[in-house]
């Protein structure tokens, strides 16, 4: 494929200075070349960006950037038997990685490596720091684009069935950060929770996805009576089956809209893994956890961090993907439903607000150095 800038021509002449003063006629003038080049150049480099994200994702599917670490410097042959892949498609692929300097070539030997460096946050091994698998979202993401440009024109939104193994790549994410830190990161920022959930307690999560989370705390805290909700039977059908292979009887999972947990009976802790603003409607899900709390129990909230200003996001480096993600996705399935649309960059300023409004009066935002992306809000009544 040609690529090719097209620059405006150097003879671009500004407004004439003859003009009389009190001419009506307005005249501008014409884009400054340097600017434009420089402007082309970043769009290019976007362009680069966007291809080495989506190898990197198929490194991270097909298990090269594990099966790489895990070898001496070896050529595309052997890494392709190692990985028990085709030698010719991971030959393209390592020409990709190497001219995006994430893998190193040796022309000597026609060798390739992994450096450890980069391993650290490409790999499995890297848990909650594995950015290779945060990649994935953007292929997901593009498999939707025809269905987005048609509600940009006629309004309405893109369902959750048209999203294919979305719950999978979500529930890949969350693992890496709560096998990693749940337990012993996440609950104590708030004081006396494992205490309580030690001497047992009623748990909600809420849309809870394929469950991760609450079979890991079923299974810490044997004491506590644990339930996830949310609408996608497969989702709940994987969450069911993991309870099931871990051996649990005090977790279960169940298909409900969260705008009413009528019947549910109340909770000392309800939990939302970056789940409220994909809600339809999240003012209610929130009015709905604050009425289903006991006095003394804590609303545990993750999701993501931002600011509600635009403005305000221009220092935020993923900002970018924040936005691309809730057009794509959390905004759009929202409306699909009839919903708010409230967007993945809701920001603290107005998830405090909201909080507020639901009938929290003491909300705290803390954060944690191994999940970057996300707040964390520890709210009580």
């Amino acid at each position: 494929m040609n690529t090719q800038t097209t620059t405006p021509p150097s003879s671009a002449t500004p407004p004439s200075s003859t003009s009389h003063p009190s001419s009506t006629t307005h005249q501008t003038a014409g884009p400054d070349p340097a600017r434009v080049q420089e402007f082309a150049a970043g769009l290019l480099g976007t362009l680069t960006a966007g291809s080495t994200a989506l190898m990197v994702s198929i490194g991270h599917r097909t298990g090269l950037f594990d099966s790489l670490a895990g070898l001496p410097p070896s050529t595309s042959a052997q890494l392709a038997a190692a990985a028990g892949l085709h030698e010719r498609y991971v030959r393209e692929w390592l020409g990709a990685m190497t001219t995006a300097r994430v893998v190193v070539h040796d022309p000597v030997d026609d060798s390739y490596r992994l450096p450890v460096e980069h391993a650290a946050v490409l790999t499995r091994a890297a848990g909650a720091n594995n950015l290779a698998s945060v990649m994935r979202f953007l292929p997901l993401l593009a498999q939707v684009e025809d269905e987005v440009v048609r509600c940009f024109e006629a309004g309405g939104g893109v369902p959750y069935a048209s999203y294919r193994q979305f719950h999978d790549v979500m529930a890949e994410q969350s693992a890496q950060t709560n096998d990693q830190a749940l337990i012993g990161r996440i609950l104590p920022l708030v004081p006396g929770l494992r205490e309580r959930l030690e001497a047992g307690a009623r748990v909600a999560d809420i849309g809870c996805g394929q469950g991760h989370a609450v079979n890991l705390l079923a299974r810490a805290f044997p004491a506590s009576e644990l339930v996830g909700y949310d609408f996608s039977a497969d989702a709940v059908a994987v969450a069911r089956a993991e309870a099931r292979e871990w051996g649990l009887t005090n977790a279960r999972f169940e298909v409900r809209d969260v705008t009413s947990l009528d019947g549910a009976g109340t909770f000392e802790l309800i939990t939302a893994f970056d789940a409220i603003h994909d809600q339809a409607h999240p003012a209610t899900v929130l009015e709905q956890v604050a009425a289903h709390l006991v006095d003394d129990g804590v609303f545990l909230m993750v999701d993501m961090h931002a600011a509600s200003n635009v403005d305000a996001n221009l220092d935020l480096p993923w900002a970018p993907y924040l936005y691309t993600v809730s057009t794509m996705h959390c905004m759009t399935v929202s409306l699909s439903l009839g919903g708010d649309g409230l967007g993945t960059a809701w920001g603290t300023e107005l998830a405090l607000q909201m909080l507020a409004e639901a009938g929290f009066g003491d909300v705290r935002v803390e954060r944690l150095p191994e999940d970057f992306i996300n707040s964390y809000y520890v709210a009580t009544k």
